[in-house]
């Protein structure tokens, strides 16, 4: 299917509640996350995107999280990106695994990254942090302070390796604040 008739068929489904973007290969739509599974069955079953390929979030901060699905189809050869987003502060979507099986395992990092609950998952546990780890990772405001309480071994500015270059001031890594951390 070209991406015309893509649209045309998710135009004609769900009208104008979704979006629709055509991209390299095939088309992108955003849809409410109400109806996240109704879209996804509709691409399963209708459009024959039978391959789950990925399903991950990204951080928008004040407009959410995106929640973005690849799907495809063997047949037809058309890629699909179907796409929502859930706010902030109830970051909660329904699970894609009834639809797509292979969904479970990129819903449990996707909770665990960006802390989306998928209501309904059968198994929706930390997959890949620690035990006892606190927040996610991926959020944009989960600070990435490795580089300022332990030092990187090794020269990695001008000046640190002791060879006669003068020394910069140093500087926290993006996104640390200022009043985080040992303070030297």
């Amino acid at each position: 299917m070209s991406a015309e008739e893509l649209t045309a068929a998710w135009r004609e489904r769900f009208g104008d509640e979704v979006s629709a973007e055509e991209t390299h290969g095939g088309l992108s739509v955003g849809v409410p996350a109400e109806l996240w599974i109704e879209a996804l069955a509709f691409a399963r079953d209708v459009l024959s995107c039978g391959f789950f390929d990925w399903l991950t979030g990204v951080d928008e901060l004040e407009n959410g999280f995106a929640v973005v699905a690849h799907v495809y189809s063997l047949e037809r050869r058309h890629h699909l990106l179907v796409r929502t987003r859930v706010p902030r502060d109830a970051p909660v979507l329904a699970t894609a695994t009834g639809v797509y099986r292979g969904a479970a395992w990129h819903e449990r990092e996707t909770f665990e990254m960006f802390g989306v609950v998928f209501e309904g998952h059968p198994h929706l546990v930390p997959l890949l942090l620690p035990d006892g780890f606190e927040g996610h990772p991926l959020r944009k405001d989960f600070v990435l302070a490795a580089r300022v309480a332990k030092p990187w071994p090794g020269a990695k500015e001008p000046g640190e390796s002791g060879h006669g270059a003068p020394s910069r001031r140093r500087v926290r890594p993006p996104g640390v604040p200022d009043d985080w951390g040992p303070h030297a």
